[in-house]
């Protein structure tokens, strides 16, 4: 017996499936076209991985955040380490959330280390931690005027090509030298030099052994071109750390972030006692100068080197056009900026963009779901804080010199033969690791720049921007002698 026909029903089902595709692909399609993840050559998978890497390779500020905050300020009162953590986790989340929503770009925001140093060392003694974070506010409100004036894109678009492709290979060198010293593979030498090969001229302990293991993993695995190379390395590096704590027992204070172990519960309620906790006004002794000055000094850390980094990962992520602009840089600017106020109302100090953010670049991440992947990883943070010490801080180290090599290849873009370029080109590339400072790079990048030009009677070709950095910078070099000489020192 013949079986009836179906091909009108199939060719009817053909034709319904083609009028209305099924719900998950119509998701699918926006969620594509929302964030433009074909249109930038990438796709859902590698978005997810490189949130992942990214959201693993500065998971560490959860717990080096509440370290640096965690002095007393000038009435003798410090900050609960449960609520810094909380505080940390939830600011990161909000604002790399934001940067994915609005910004659309694969980069992750967290508090800034120097940000945080700065009021640590400089502002606490002289205040309040709630007037501290008032600070915050302040300076991230005025980086919001900058944006929202068009100010801050101009200075950008300023920069020559060069200096950015510069900017770029400078952070490369500067987030290699931050996992070098985070593995314990370099040290501050006590004697024959500023730095020397581990504690004392010789590799020593089982984190760093970890370490090379992970960093030799991920070059391997990316000379196979194996996707997510990274993250495998990281997961890899992970389990090899758990198992030799286990097995060897290094002892307490061997692992520079805590041993690759749960403590206690893997899941802890969030403290959120600080949120909102922020004081305007009664500076105390500082005064109005002595506050202008402090913010003037944070405004330029959070301009700068969000700034280079945006450029530096931006780049990296092939975001930026034939001429070193990003599309829809105001948008990213305008919430890094905001991730100052979103720091000091959260309690957890300004943010800005994490360099670790080209991790994530790295395995391949290109629009801002990434970001989203991050921020959810934070949020989750809130309730699962001990599972982040899981992740040896060596491990993620292996990760930011693996970038590092990675993010060297603009040297090729770098007219080397062109003393205008090559020489402002090496002083940015040389003084963000020398100095352990992005703004530091970036300075004296750009005055060397004028300088040259104006030796070559070519002073008008930087520019009206270039000029002003020129000057703005020339005060950030001199500010300790302008401070003594103002009397706020």
């Amino acid at each position: 017996m013949t079986q009836p026909s179906v091909e009108p029903a199939a060719t009817a089902a053909g034709a319904s499936a083609g009028s209305c595709p099924p719900a998950g692909r119509s998701r699918l399609d926006r969620l594509d076209r929302f964030f433009q993840i074909s249109a930038r050559g990438s796709t859902p998978a590698r978005e997810v991985r490189g949130g992942v890497t990214t959201f693993m390779a500065m998971s560490y500020i959860v717990l080096l955040n509440p370290l640096i905050l965690s002095g007393k300020d000038a009435s003798g009162h410090t900050l609960g380490h449960a609520a810094l953590i909380t505080a940390t986790a939830l600011a990161a989340a909000v604002c790399t959330l934001l940067m994915g929503l609005v910004g659309k770009v694969p980069l992750a925001l967290a508090a800034g280390l120097g940000v945080s140093g700065v009021l640590a060392g400089q502002v606490v003694p002289h205040m309040t931690w709630p007037q501290a974070m008032g600070m915050c506010v302040l300076y991230g409100g005025v980086i919001v005027l900058l944006v929202l004036t068009g100010l801050r894109e101009l200075v950008m678009n300023a920069i020559p090509l060069a200096l950015k492709h510069a900017i770029t290979i400078g952070i490369g060198m500067f987030i290699a030298l931050i996992g070098l010293v985070k593995a314990g593979f370099v040290h501050a030498a006590k004697a024959g030099g500023p730095v020397t090969l581990g504690p004392a001229g010789e590799l020593a302990g089982w984190p760093v052994l970890v370490f090379c293991v992970t960093l030799l993993t991920v070059f391997m695995l990316q000379a196979r071109n194996v996707p997510g190379a990274i993250l495998i390395g990281i997961v890899t590096g992970t389990v090899l750390a758990v198992a030799v704590n286990a097995v060897a027992d290094p002892g307490p204070g061997t692992w520079q972030a805590g041993a690759p172990e749960l403590h206690g519960s893997a899941v802890s309620l969030p403290d959120f006692s600080l949120l909102g906790d922020v004081s305007f006004g009664g500076w105390g002794s500082l005064g109005a100068l002595g506050v202008g000055v402090i913010v003037f000094t944070l405004v330029l850390a959070g301009f700068f080197d969000a700034m280079a980094t945006i450029i530096g990962v931006g780049t990296e992520a092939g975001l930026a056009d034939d001429r070193g602009r990003m599309p829809g840089l105001s948008r990213a600017l305008l919430v890094d900026g905001a991730g100052g106020a979103i720091g000091g109302v959260t309690g957890a100090s300004g943010q800005t963009v994490f360099i670790e953010s080209a991790t994530g670049v790295g395995e391949g991440a290109r629009t801002g779901l990434s970001s989203v992947v991050t921020g959810l990883l934070f949020t989750a943070c809130l309730f699962f804080t001990p599972l982040t010490r899981m992740v040896p801080g060596e491990v993620a180290a292996a990760a930011l010199v693996v970038i590092g090599a990675m993010m060297m290849s603009h040297a090729r873009h770098i007219d080397w033969n062109d003393r205008a370029v090559a020489v402002p080109a090496f002083l940015t590339v040389v003084l963000m690791p020398f100095t352990y400072s992005i703004t530091a790079g970036v300075g004296a990048g750009v005055i060397a720049y004028t300088a040259i030009r104006t030796a070559e009677g070519k002073w008008r070709e930087p520019g009206t921007f270039m000029w002003v950095l020129t000057a703005v910078f020339t005060v950030y070099f001199a500010l300790h002698p302008i401070e003594n000489w103002l009397g706020v020192r």
